[in-house]
């Protein structure tokens, strides 16, 4: 019998975080600028504390257009409510979390720390190779 493939072996493990105290125009740019369509906010133990996503900057820019101060950070516009997956989740279950959800990627986190993110792509993967 085959070893059953975890989110570990599939996760992406090198990711551009942001900081809570970041100003959002500053993480505006950085979501653009990697082309990525959110970023994990992790605080400096490395704890997982948000996730800001383009909708995010979306409801900040148009607030800052409304006042005329792009001076928020991070913090103020982030998801904070973020669902996660666990390094050594199996991939079945992991693919049965995005069929039942709308997510596209989640958080991936090992003893409560960020270690990486898995995608719906990165489930798919996992699941084909299994079929070798």
């Amino acid at each position: 019998m085959k070893n059953v493939a975890l989110v570990a072996d599939y996760m992406t493990r090198d990711l551009i975080t942001l900081s809570p105290d970041t100003e959002i125009n500053k993480a505006m740019h950085t979501l653009l600028r990697h082309r990525i369509s959110g970023a994990p906010v992790v605080d400096a133990e490395g704890s997982l504390v948000g996730v800001l996503s383009k909708k995010d900057c979306l409801r900040a820019a148009i607030e800052a257009s409304y006042y005329r101060d792009w001076g928020a950070t991070v913090a103020r516009h982030m998801t904070r409510d973020v669902a996660t997956m666990e390094a050594g989740e199996d991939i079945l279950t992991a693919a049965e979390r995005f069929v039942n959800g709308s997510l596209r990627r989640f958080p991936v986190l090992e003893d409560g720390r960020l270690v990486g993110q898995i995608s719906r792509a990165d489930v798919l993967r996992a699941m084909a190779d299994s079929w070798k």
